[in-house]
């Protein structure tokens, strides 16, 4: 479905110094600077995949995206996107995908939802009858029907998102871009929308790449995840395999009216209010929680992977793996 061959995208800017002088020094000629945002990055999608698409602000996530979606055009290496190149900006292309960016609308801000959905109707040639069915089908998906009339500025962010959904989905694209789909949204609406996401997905077999800073969006819609910093990829592979190829670390968290002491077969990460959080070594896991018991008068505890996030920012601050090769 998706095919990247070192995709890059590099932006020339001028430096300018402060004041008249230096204006005018920049004016003339001036110093000029080339950042790589996409350094020559590979990878492939499988129809039907749910992408997860993550990395730190500035790694090049959205610059993909954009190059992707025929947005913007790369400095050098070539995309194939159901066998067309996205940036030739071709009309069956285009009929063919869409993209919901989470930081700006492509909804009538004056106008209700209802006629800029029609606007899209028209400019994708909709049937009148499919432009029916297929709006109520996401209407009452999203649960957003009683919403149509009213003017896109009154509606919350929440509900203004399901209809940037409605109006993306509306031409039944088979590929789906999302840029921070539920920034901003409470954690009610985040889940709506990824529940709506999954079952969109297992109906149509819409592929889907998402970018977001919500660990819990990834987690609960991608099996597998690109992190990107710095414009490379430092990891591709199973969302599930981040910690365990990362770090050979568990934690232990227990609670108990004693006093842990410190020892070289864990690290105390936290003790307060009768909890006592460990690290320690994932193939010594057993043998410690049995020692542990044995030693102190445990009411509860539990073994929990390192945090996702922890990974996760190890990648970012890595930057030296890739293609699931940590």
């Amino acid at each position: 479905m998706i095919k990247v061959t070192q995709l890059e995208k590099s932006f020339v800017y001028k430096k300018k110094e402060l004041g008249l002088r230096g204006s005018l020094k920049n004016f003339f000629g001036g110093t000029s600077e080339t950042k790589t945002a996409v350094n020559k990055i590979s990878f492939e999608i499988e129809t039907g995949e749910i992408v997860g698409f993550l990395g730190p602000n500035g790694a090049g996530k959205t610059t993909t995206l954009k190059m992707l979606s025929g947005i913007m055009y790369p400095t050098a290496g070539s995309a194939s996107i159901l066998g067309f190149t996205p940036w030739d900006g071709k009309n069956d292309f285009k009929r063919q995908i869409s993209i919901v960016l989470g930081q700006k609308n492509q909804l009538w801000w004056d106008l209700p939802a209802n006629e800029s959905l029609f606007l899209n109707k028209c400019i994708y040639n909709i049937d009148d009858s499919q432009y029916k069915k297929t709006l109520d089908e996401l209407t009452s998906l999203l649960d957003i029907k009683q919403l149509l009339g009213v003017q896109v500025r009154n509606l919350s962010l929440g509900e203004r998102m399901k209809m940037e959904l409605a109006a993306a989905l509306l031409h039944k694209p088979k590929v789906l871009f999302l840029d921070e789909p539920t920034i901003g949204l409470d954690i009610f609406a985040q889940k709506n929308i990824r529940e709506f996401l999954r079952y969109y997905n297992q109906q149509e077999n819409i592929t889907m790449m998402l970018t977001s800073h919500y660990l819990e969006d990834i987690e609960s819609l991608c099996r597998r995840t690109i992190v990107i910093n710095h414009g490379n990829i430092v990891y591709d592979g199973a969302i599930d395999a981040i910690n365990s190829r990362l770090a050979n670390k568990k934690i232990i968290k227990i609670q108990t009216l004693d006093t842990v002491n410190s020892s070289t077969y864990w690290k105390i990460r936290s003790s307060e209010n009768g909890t006592t959080v460990l690290e320690v070594d994932k193939d010594k896991t057993n043998s410690l929680v049995s020692s542990l018991l044995n030693t102190y008068d445990i009411k509860d505890f539990s073994v929990e992977d390192i945090p996702l996030e922890e990974s996760l920012e190890t990648l970012y601050t890595s930057g030296s793996a890739a293609n699931g090769s940590i």
